[in-house]
């Protein structure tokens, strides 16, 4: 029996919630084989970032060379690529060997605030990383940081879409989680829009939802699932974990990943 392999790109959180153990518990829940390649290390729990290291980004490299070397990847993502350097040797080793089915998460800050991709390695994540997107997944503050206005409404929310699209990825979805009543994700393909519509969730359990998200996207794509589906089924599985949340530390809390359906 062969199981889909999917492989996310990204950050360590030390709190469990977000990052790469937040994209492999996703993985686990959608029954792929999910594999890692690190490219900072945080010191993180509930309360925010206390620090980030980046991996020297030959290592990244090399991490990403010996993942695909041996197993492949039916999809990815990119999450957390923290620096310049990094973002360049992710991108050369996915030039040389594409993978047709990734997802990038433009991850700028954390959910407490706290920045996680440095100022100048904006500029490379839009150059080099964007162009070889299946679909780039970016929320409100992220899609406004891309396309260097405010991103507040449904109107602006097409707009940046248009403009972050015409920077090289296939598909672009803003997501509407911080816009005000039930949030509305918008999926740009170039033609047209898709509406992806869910339920505003009163809860404080939200720490790594774009993680999770994105993550969910790459196993429903690993899986053989259209990027439609993938979304639709990712905002089903994020809606139920953010339900079942629960507070494991003092501050923010976290999704359950771990749910017998959604």
């Amino acid at each position: 029996m062969r199981i889909p392999r999917a492989l996310t790109i990204a950050g360590s959180d030390s709190g469990g919630g977000a990052g790469i153990q937040a994209d492999l518990k996703t993985f686990s829940a959608f029954r792929v084989f999910g594999m890692s390649v690190i490219t900072a290390v945080t010191a993180q729990n509930s309360m925010g970032v206390q620090g980030v290291e980046s991996l020297p980004p030959a290592f990244v490299a090399l991490q990403l060379d010996s993942v695909l070397d041996d197993f492949g990847a039916d999809a990815a993502k990119c999450g957390m690529l923290s620096t310049a350097p990094i973002i360049e040797a992710v991108a050369e080793v996915l030039r040389e060997r594409p993978i047709a089915n990734l997802v990038v998460d433009p991850v700028m800050v954390s959910k407490s605030g706290d920045p996680l991709l440095r100022p100048d390695a904006r500029r490379a994540l839009v150059e080099r990383i964007l162009p070889l997107a299946l679909v780039v997944t970016p929320n409100l503050p992220e899609a406004g940081a891309l396309t260097g206005f405010p991103v507040t409404d449904r109107e602006s929310m097409e707009e940046a879409a248009r403009r972050i699209a015409d920077l090289g990825p296939r598909h672009v979805l803003v997501k509407g989680g911080h816009l005000k009543g039930d949030p509305v994700d918008l999926l740009w393909d170039g033609h047209v829009f898709r509406e992806f519509r869910g339920e505003r969730i009163d809860s404080p359990n939200t720490h790594g939802t774009g993680c999770t998200l994105s993550a969910a996207i790459v196993a429903g794509l690993a899986l053989g699932q259209s990027l439609t589906d993938s979304i639709a089924r990712a905002k089903a599985y994020v809606t139920r974990a953010i339900l079942e949340g629960f507070q494991a530390g003092r501050g923010v809390g976290q999704l359950r990943h771990f749910l017998v359906e959604w």
